[in-house]
């Protein structure tokens, strides 16, 4: 694949964040002029400066994308924006909804604004499936943040496009980390077993992010395939995972169930009925453009069949298979 970043300045939005510090090593291994980390937490870059080794191409600067002028300031002299920052837990956000529209609504409105201002060439949103067809908060935030960035695209010769994820395995907003931690407790509580959601690993999740930026023409929405795991069968794969590495017996472990919780849902989709009436398909990506047609602009694009994507029409993964997606998802522990 050809450098994309070499020479180039890149500013990531949520830096420190599981995404956001996977992207930075990405974008360095291609040779940037600058990586600019934004984020809240000057911890967490104290941490990332020492784990990347103190490079000279790359700035952390403290901030909150809520504040347009730092967001302003911090997009000076910029080819290339990932906006990965936001409040992501569902739970957080229904227990302080207007600290969720600062964040994602309002926080992403001034990334797009600012980057315009700036003449950013390319910007790449990260969204999420829970901005179809929203229940809860979280969501909601996220679609109307999507909203923001399909009516900006095209203006101010800026290219914005969007990515939606699925739940990436071992991020903070990740079920999983839940699961090893109660582990220790000798039980793992799950709302309910049928429950379906897509799933992807950190490195998927970049390598499509990465792509979207690549291939961004400005306005599309983006979306990996990505396989199905029930709940149910992801806590018991959890359970056995953990049991063959650290020598306990599995069935010392018992699975409460315990009920949905509010704005939770059984499926999650990630393209709707409509968005497929004008989307194109590669093997291994959806690509949502902003009008239909212009499927020679994408390498190895299609016309997509209609319907919905979403995970209760994909066969869930069996046990074997989740344990080798447990296994592919790497760095579990890494402190940050």
């Amino acid at each position: 694949m050809p450098v994309f970043f070499k020479g180039k300045n890149v500013l990531i939005f949520g830096g420190t964040g599981t995404i956001g510090r996977r992207l930075v090593a990405r974008v360095l291994s291609e040779k940037p002029n600058l990586v600019r980390v934004f984020s809240r937490d000057e911890y967490k870059q104290f941490q990332l400066r020492n784990r990347l080794g103190w490079p000279d191409n790359v700035q952390f600067v403290v901030g909150d994308v809520r504040d347009y002028p730092r967001v302003e300031s911090a997009l000076s002299r910029i080819d290339y924006v990932f906006h990965t920052a936001a409040m992501k837990r569902v739970e957080s956000c229904e227990e302080n909804p207007s600290e969720a529209v600062r964040t994602n609504i309002i926080g992403t409105l001034n990334v797009v604004r600012a980057a315009q201002a700036a003449g950013v060439k390319k910007v790449v949103f990260t969204s999420s499936d829970k901005a179809i067809s929203p229940t809860n908060t979280y969501g909601a935030t996220k679609l109307i943040a999507e909203r923001i960035v399909s009516r900006s695209h095209g203006t101010a010769g800026t290219s914005i496009a969007m990515v939606r994820f699925g739940n990436v395995i071992g991020s903070r907003g990740s079920v999983i980390p839940l699961f090893l931690e109660q582990l220790g407790q000798g039980r793992i509580t799950v709302t309910d077993p049928r429950m379906s959601r897509f799933m992807m690993t950190v490195e998927q999740a970049v390598r499509l992010t990465v792509d979207a930026l690549r291939q961004a023409k400005g306005g599309e929405i983006f979306v990996l395939k990505m396989p199905v795991v029930r709940i149910g069968d992801l806590a018991r794969a959890v359970i056995e995972w953990r049991a063959a590495e650290e020598g306990f017996d599995p069935d010392s472990v018992r699975i409460d169930i315990i009920g949905m919780k509010p704005g939770e849902k059984m499926y999650e989709e990630l393209m709707t009925e409509e968005e497929s009436q004008i989307a194109l398909e590669t093997d291994d990506m959806y690509i949502i453009p902003p009008r239909a047609g212009g499927e020679a602009a994408y390498a190895g694009a299609r016309r997509a069949s209609p319907g919905t994507y979403g995970s209760h029409r994909v066969r869930p993964l069996g046990r074997e298979q989740i344990l080798r997606l447990l296994a592919a998802a790497g760095d579990w522990d890494d402190g940050l």
